[in-house]
Parts: structure tokens; C-alpha cells; sequence
């Protein structure tokens, strides 16, 4: 038997508050647009259980159904808001006090400019 993820059994309480809040708005969202869990899954080529699970806010369900969804009721701005490091204030703090760093180092050896 496959271990489970605990992720998905037993998410963080933010984690679990902001997927059922998520969840939430994207079934108010398709049902201000009068569409049924079917058609919802037709627009983003999804299965009904799909979306439902979505809409549950079940930390199982892709990621890739939420931000379809999102798209398919024209709410996809919000999304892309998301992870900006411009927004990232404590990673911005941390990056003045250590100054900027790299993953790893670049070096010319072995460069040319022959294109």
C-alpha cells in the first residue's frame, strides 16, 4: 500500500482555511454564472469530480483545476498576482541584508562569443 500524503490528509490549518476559502469562491463564482458542475468541466476540459473536489477546497485536488477555473470565469488576473517576489517582504528584507545571491556561480571560462 502507497503511503500517503500527509499533506493531503492532514494539511497545515492555513493550508486547509485557504483551499476551503478558495474552494468557496470558485463555486460562487460558477454558480453566479448560472453553469452546473458539468458545464464548468466541459469549459476547462476537466472531469465533474474534478471541479467538485475544487470547489471542496480537498487538498488532493490539482492545482491545474483551480487555476482553470479561475481562467474560465475570468478571474485569472488575481491568480497572477500570486508569489510575486515584489510582494515578498520578508524575502525583500532578507535579500538587503545579505545582498544579492546566486544559486551558483558564473563563470566565462569556456565562453565565447563565436555564434
Amino acid at each position: 500500500m502507497a503511503a500517503t500524503n500527509p499533506l493531503f490528509t492532514h494539511p497545515p490549518y492555513p493550508v486547509e482555511a485557504a483551499l476551503k476559502q478558495l474552494g468557496a469562491q470558485l463555486r460562487d463564482a460558477r454558480l453566479r454564472r448560472g453553469w452546473t458542475l458539468q458545464q464548468a468541466a466541459e469549459r476547462v476540459g476537466a472531469g465533474v469530480r474534478a471541479v467538485r473536489d475544487a470547489e471542496r477546497g480537498k487538498p488532493s485536488s490539482g492545482i491545474a483545476v483551480s487555476v482553470a477555473l479561475l481562467w474560465a470565469y475570468g478571474l485569472l488576473g488575481a491568480f497572477e498576482r500570486l508569489g510575486d517576489p515584489g510582494l515578498d517582504e520578508a524575502g525583500l528584507r532578507l535579500a538587503r541584508a545579505h545582498g544579492r545571491q546566486r544559486g551558483r556561480s558564473v563563470g566565462t571560462a569556456g565562453l565565447d562569443n563565436d555564434f
